[in-house]
């Protein structure tokens, strides 16, 4: 089997984030893989933007929850010391665009939080779990208490 070579992180903005990129970075360390940053959002109106859209974190933007969303990535990427190249806010489904992402980007191994879910939400599915059956990478489930 092949060390990993690039590694995806991909983060909700929760309070889980830290251990997430903290096993991300253990693993990019011991393998020496290049680290990618993506937030998917979804949470915030985008008139005439289709699903899919990327981003740019280096272009101003008039409208302030956008700038605010751009900030924060930004900020993470550069507290990892990962380049804005490698760092992606798309505006869609978490659960298509990471896997999509992955592909474009010839990503290895994803690394991202998964929470134990009961009831309706169990039957309903998690964003790890359509990753986990649907990319062809590695995906590494960090599991985080329940939220």
């Amino acid at each position: 089997m092949q060390p990993y070579q690039h590694i995806l992180i991909a983060i909700d903005y929760s309070e889980f984030d830290p251990a997430v990129i903290q096993k991300a970075c253990n693993m990019a360390k011991q393998t020496q893989a290049t680290l990618s940053l993506l937030h998917v959002f979804d949470n915030i109106a985008m008139p005439d933007t289709a699903y899919g859209t990327r981003i740019s974190l280096d272009k101003p933007s008039d409208y302030a929850l956008l700038n605010s969303e751009k900030n924060r990535l930004r900020q993470i990427a550069d507290t990892l010391g990962i380049d804005h190249d490698h760092a992606w806010l798309i505006w869609g489904s978490p659960q298509q665009e990471i896997v999509h992402l992955a592909e474009q980007q010839a990503i290895d191994l994803i690394v991202m939080g998964f929470h134990t879910k009961q009831g309706l939400a169990l039957l309903l599915g998690s964003t790890a779990n359509s990753v986990l059956h649907h990319a062809k990478c590695d995906l590494l489930a960090v599991h985080l208490p329940a939220a």
